[in-house]
């Protein structure tokens, strides 16, 4: 195994100032020498409690200090959990995400966590969670009921920390980061452009993610979603070339993670989001929600797939027992999925949506 690169800020500021299409081909490049380029991962993410979250999370609108008109909601019921998880496999997703706004989990909620990861895993689809702070006992508990992505975002460097977020340090997130690799749960963290931050942050955080050991295997960069109600509701509209150079950059740094686009989808136009891809993102979330933000139509993302040549990518489940899947319509206009189709369980999900090849 190849050495892992220790990165500096100063490198990765020099990524960050060179000629946008010179950056997007030195990605694309590394890209290809790392995943088929024609293949996104797909997940489907669902906020299993929402609201009432005690941090102080600027940007969030699950916050109890801010009024953002969000209904709080007690964690859901495994079944109801479960029920959703079926729906997102129909739809081509191969890794459901619960997303929990609490600081840390209760002891009184582990056994639901734990059957929810079981019964998403029995269907055969990678599991993944993001709840606040873990300790090891936590952690140790999720990984043995066989959760495989924890998701704890860095959100930004350390020195524009402070302006994001008080009620947890960085150091907190990095611990919890440490627990999560220990009990051996992949690690899935990134951040969030455009909060006013500035490229010299965009930078840190990067170097902070590359810098772990190993880097995450998954990495989702938001472009902030402004929220009426928080206190970031009125930052200035990012450059979209500011978030494509971002994406480029964290293929470049970590080129053998999945690099993800998340939150703030919805605002971009499929010419952003085509240069996106070309910068190396790989993973998208699926789905016309991420939590409490909106998010681009199922419709859409196959459309958009269909333009570029894209296909979903296929992720086999080993401890799934084999099983086969009916893959429904997304829409009753959709000629890419047949109604009620028997599909056999195989590495090429291409025909979730459509043959790129074909």
């Amino acid at each position: 195994m190849p050495k892992q690169v220790t990165w500096t800020l100063q490198k990765a500021q020099a990524f960050f100032e060179q000629p946008l299409l010179e950056l997007l081909f030195t990605a694309q490049q590394i890209h290809r020498q790392h995943f088929d380029p024609q293949q996104v991962q797909i997940s489907t993410l669902l906020s299993i409690k929402t609201g009432a979250c005690p941090e102080d999370c600027k940007y969030c609108p699950q916050s109890a200090r801010y009024r953002t008109g969000l209904k709080s909601e007690k964690l859901m019921q495994v079944e109801q959990v479960l029920a959703s998880a079926r729906q997102a496999k129909a739809a081509g997703a191969t890794r459901f995400c619960m997303g929990a706004a609490w600081k840390n989990p209760h002891p009184r909620d582990m056994p639901y966590l734990e059957q929810m990861v079981k019964g998403v895993k029995a269907m055969g689809m990678e599991t993944c969670m993001t709840l606040g702070t873990l300790d090891k006992t936590q952690a140790d508990r999720l990984a043995n009921a066989g959760l495989d992505y924890y998701n704890h975002n860095l959100d930004t460097s350390p020195e524009f920390y402070s302006s994001v977020i008080t009620t947890r340090t960085y150091q907190e997130r990095l611990d919890t980061l440490d627990e999560v690799r220990q009990a051996g749960i992949k690690v899935c963290s990134g951040g969030i452009i455009g909060m006013g931050e500035s490229p010299k942050d965009r930078a840190g955080l990067l170097v902070q993610l590359a810098n772990l050991s190993p880097p995450p295997e998954s990495i989702p960069i938001n472009m902030l979603v402004k929220v009426k109600g928080t206190p970031f509701e009125h930052k200035e509209d990012l450059d979209v070339f500011d978030f494509i150079r971002t994406i480029a950059v964290a293929r470049i740094m970590m080129p053998a993670s999945y690099v993800r686009l998340s939150a703030g989808r919805e605002k971009m136009n499929e010419q952003t989001q085509a240069l996106c891809f070309m910068a190396g993102a790989n993973s998208i979330f699926y789905g016309s929600k991420l939590l409490t933000t909106s998010n681009p139509s199922e419709d859409k993302d196959v459309q958009l797939f269909r333009q570029l040549g894209l296909n979903p990518q296929w992720t086999q489940v080993k401890t799934a027992p084999p099983e086969k899947i009916f893959v429904n319509t997304l829409s009753e206009n959709s000629s890419l999925f047949a109604q009620n189709q028997e599909v056999e369980q195989k590495e090429d999900a291409s025909s979730f949506f459509y043959n790129a090849a074909i």
